[in-house]
C-alpha cells in the first residue's frame, strides 16, 4: 500500500528498496505501490463533526472537520490516546488555496477509512504493555496552523480555524466518554507533534486531578537554526503562518509575554514553561529540518546540499561537520527541557522523521535502539512511571539500528 506524507506542498512515498526505506520525492519519481503498511493493519473509519461548522470550526476550504476512533476495551476501556495528525502548514494565500484541493485542507479529500499502525495500533505485539486497547483516536489536521489559527481570509475563501477545531474535536471526544478517562495522553507527528506541544496544558485542564495526563510529541521540535546561507528560513516562514492564520492571539501566554508570537511557534522557546508531563520523541538528523530549514533550495541555489540531503552518505566532511552542528542544536533546545524529572526524552541519530505511526520504528523486531530500548519500550516506561527516560544518542554514525529515509530522483 502507498504511503504518502505531505509536507508543505511537496508530497513524498515511502517506498521499500534493498537497503531499507526510502521516501520518494513525487516531484521527481514515478508514483509505486509499496507494502509498508503491511501485517493487515486494522482501518479505522472517518467521523465528521456534525455542526462544528455552526462554531466556526471548518477546514480550510469550509469544510467539516473529522477524526477516527477506535474504542477500547478491558483495562483500556476508560484510558484514551489523541493523536495529532501531521502535514506541514501554509503561510500565503498560494499554498493555503492549494491545501483546499487536498486531504490537509478539506474533508471533501480525506481517506474515509486509514490504517492505525505504530502508536495506534491495536494488536498487542506491535504495542506491547501500552495503548493496543486505549480509546484510540487520530484527529484529521486540515487547518494548516497546528490546530492554532483563528481568522479568514473572504477574497481567496480561506478559513483560518484551527483552534476552534481543536476545540470542537475536544468537546466531541469528551461527550463520548472521554470525559471519564483515568489515563489520557495527547501525542501527534510533525506539525501534529508540534500542536502536542503547544496545547498540552490545554489538554490537562479537561480532567480532573485524579486523571493521569501526559504529551508526546514526535518530531515536533522545530529549530530557530540558522541556514547554510546564514539565514533563518524556518522562522520566515513560521512568520508567515503565524501572521497569515491569526495564530498569535492562541500561542501560550507564558512565551507571548516575553517573547514575539514567531518565536513562541517554536517548541525550545515553550518546553520549558509546560507544566505538564511531556515526552520529546526526536530524531537528531530530522530529514524535514535538514531538506526544508537547514539546507533548502533558497540557501542552496547552487545545489551544493542536494546528493548530501538525500543520502546522508553522499555527504562530505564539512557538510557532517554542519550537520553535527545541528545535532547540538538540538541537544541544547532539550537541555533544559530534561532537567524536569516529569519531562522524558528519546533522541536518536537517525535520519528520520516521524517515529511513533510507522510501525517500523515504533516496536518491531529491528526497530531503533538507545541502549536495550525500543521507542515504544521507552515511552510506555515514561507514561507509566516505570522509569526515568532521558535517552540522547551518540552522534552519527554510531546507531546501527537506525531506519534511515533516503531520497532518490527518476534519473
Amino acid at each position: 500500500m502507498k504511503a504518502l506524507l505531505l509536507l508543505g506542498v511537496s508530497v513524498l512515498v515511502l517506498v521499500r528498496s534493498s537497503s531499507g526505506f526510502e521516501w520518494w520525492n513525487v516531484s521527481e519519481v514515478e508514483a509505486v505501490t509499496d507494502g509498508f503498511v503491511g501485517g493487515n493493519p486494522l482501518f479505522v473509519g472517518l467521523t465528521l463533526i456534525r455542526g462544528a461548522d455552526a462554531k466556526g470550526a471548518v477546514c480550510t476550504d469550509g469544510s467539516l472537520p473529522g477524526y477516527h476512533l477506535h474504542r477500547g476495551y478491558g483495562s483500556g476501556a476508560n484510558s484514551w490516546l489523541i493523536q495529532l495528525e501531521g502535514g506541514g502548514w501554509c503561510s500565503d494565500i498560494k499554498t493555503c488555496v492549494f491545501r483546499k484541493t487536498t486531504r490537509r485542507g478539506s474533508s471533501y479529500h480525506m481517506e474515509r477509512m486509514i490504517p492505525f499502525t505504530g502508536i495506534l495500533s491495536n494488536k498487542r505485539e506491535e504495542n506491547p504493555g501500552l495503548f493496543f486497547n486505549w480509546n484510540r483516536v487520530k484527529v484529521r489536521y486540515c487547518d494548516g496552523a497546528s490546530f492554532l489559527g483563528e481568522g479568514y481570509n473572504a477574497a481567496a475563501g480561506l478559513y483560518f480555524r484551527g483552534q476552534r477545531i481543536w476545540l470542537a474535536v475536544m468537546e466531541d471526544l469528551m461527550s463520548k466518554g472521554m470525559r471519564y478517562a483515568n489515563q489520557a495522553l495527547l501525542s501527534g507527528c510533525s506539525a501534529g507533534g508540534l500542536a502536542s506541544i503547544l496545547h498540552c496544558d490545554e489538554f490537562r485542564a479537561l480532567f480532573p486531578r485524579r486523571t493521569k495526563v501526559k504529551c508526546l510529541g514526535d518530531a515536533g521540535m522545530f529549530l530557530d537554526a540558522v541556514d547554510v546561507a546564514g539565514g533563518r528560513t524556518l522562522r520566515s516562514f513560521f512568520g508567515g503562518v503565524v501572521n497569515f492564520q491569526g495564530a498569535a492571539k492562541n500561542l501560550p501566554r507564558t512565551c507571548t509575554s516575553r517573547m514575539d508570537a514567531t518565536s513562541c511557534f517554536f517548541p525550545q522557546n515553550i518546553v520549558a514553561n509546560v507544566r505538564t508531563p511531556l515526552f520529546s520523541l526526536n530524531t537528531a538528523y530530522d530529514v524535514w529540518q535538514i531538506q526544508e530549514s537547514l539546507a533548502p533550495r533558497t540557501a542552496d541555489p547552487r545545489g551544493y546540499w542536494r546528493e548530501c540531503k538525500m543520502n546522508y552518505a553522499k555527504c562530505d566532511a564539512y557538510q557532517i561537520q554542519v550537520l553535527q552542528g545541528f545535532r547540538n542544536q538540538m541537544l541544547n533546545a532539550v537541555k533544559g527541557f530534561s532537567t524536569y524529572g516529569q519531562n522524558g526524552l528519546f533522541i536518536n541519530s537517525c535520519f528520520a522523521h516521524c517515529q511513533s505511526e510507522r510501525q517500523d520504528t515504533w516496536y518491531s523486531s529491528n526497530s531503533p535502539l538507545i541502549g536495550n530500548k525500543r521507542i515504544a519500550t521507552a515511552v510506555g516506561d515514561w507514561y507509566f512511571d516505570r522509569s526515568s527516560i532521558k535517552s540522547m544518542d551518540c552522534p552519527f554514525p554510531c546507531d546501527r539500528t537506525c531506519h534511515n529515509l533516503i531520497f532518490r530522483r527518476r534519473h
